[in-house]
């Protein structure tokens, strides 16, 4: 995928629109949530942060990818729940104040957490072709991407809370409708080198992102959590924040690479569909227990 310029100037207004409507949504309390209900929410934490790239690297070694593709995987599997894991567990009546919470602690975390992953993946899989990485230098410019926005939208929530309400739906509608552009524009610009690489990594896409839907609902069943808190989970784990993911590998200042931009572009467009349909299945199994929850 290529660095055009329309995806220079679309990228980081659909991501910072993206960022100002979480923050429009957030306050303090849901970053303290994790001391009223740790147990979700580091369970939440503990898939994201490691189960997934260790899944996600077994992932690229079985599928073989070529090394700008595979270091592409793993930096969408470094980045955060996207804002949309909000809406979709909403329609599959999963505990959307637990959505809330870990996309905004893991927000936060991906700051740390995205530039070590990405500079060992770098350095695994192209330490050989002389890549410039990542470099933890960089961490500020990752900073400003994803905080940056979240601040100036939690500020107005503090101090213009009615017209935060207010507008708060409106700028998730935009930033839908703004994430869905940036991957159709990024689609169309590259069209062939989409499908060429769909070919080569749609496969290893579609299975991490069953893996990820899998994982998030898995593992907190297991640990017992209650039935919405795990479709909650499996939400925020299953829907990555592509637009973030396709940013940094776009960005001149940081990756600067499109082949590494094609695994988050793909992965943007599977995984609608596959969140859409973990939502039905759900609610099939569960349809009476979530009908009761949601009653009381």
């Amino acid at each position: 995928m290529n660095s055009t310029p329309i995806l220079t100037i679309f990228l980081p207004a659909s991501l910072g629109i993206i960022m100002l409507g979480l923050g429009l949504s957030l306050t303090i309390s849901d970053f303290t949530r994790i001391f009223k209900m740790p147990k979700p929410v580091l369970i939440g934490l503990f898939c994201q942060a490691i189960i997934l790239p260790i899944a996600c690297f077994g992932l690229v070694i079985a599928f073989a990818l070529p090394p700008e593709l595979a270091v592409g995987l793993m930096l969408l599997a470094a980045s955060p729940g996207g804002t949309s894991a909000n809406l979709f567990s909403h329609l599959a009546h999963g505990d959307v104040a637990l959505n809330v919470t870990l996309t905004a602690i893991n927000s936060v975390l991906c700051i740390v957490t995205l530039p070590i992953i990405v500079n060992l993946s770098l350095f695994y899989f192209m330490s050989e072709q002389g890549s410039v990485g990542l470099q933890f230098s960089k961490v500020l410019q990752v900073f400003a991407i994803v905080l940056i926005p979240i601040g100036i939208g939690m500020t107005i929530r503090r101090f213009r809370k009615g017209f935060a309400e207010v507008m708060e739906k409106p700028v998730k509608i935009m930033s839908a409708l703004f994430l869905a552009l940036v991957v159709v524009v990024a689609v169309m610009e590259s069209w062939e080198q989409f499908t060429q690489y769909f070919a080569i990594v749609g496969a290893a896409a579609l299975a991490f992102n069953l893996i990820s839907l899998g994982v998030g609902y898995g593992v907190p069943r297991l640990l017992k959590l209650e039935l919405r808190q795990s479709i909650a989970i499996g939400m925020e784990i299953g829907v990555h924040n592509g637009t973030l993911a396709i940013a940094i590998a776009l960005s001149p200042m940081l990756l600067n690479n499109g082949v590494m931009a094609a695994p988050a572009a793909i992965y943007s467009v599977i995984m609608f569909v596959t969140a859409a349909l973990f939502g039905l299945l759900v609610n099939k199994i569960h349809g009476d227990q979530l009908g009761n929850n949601t009653a009381a």
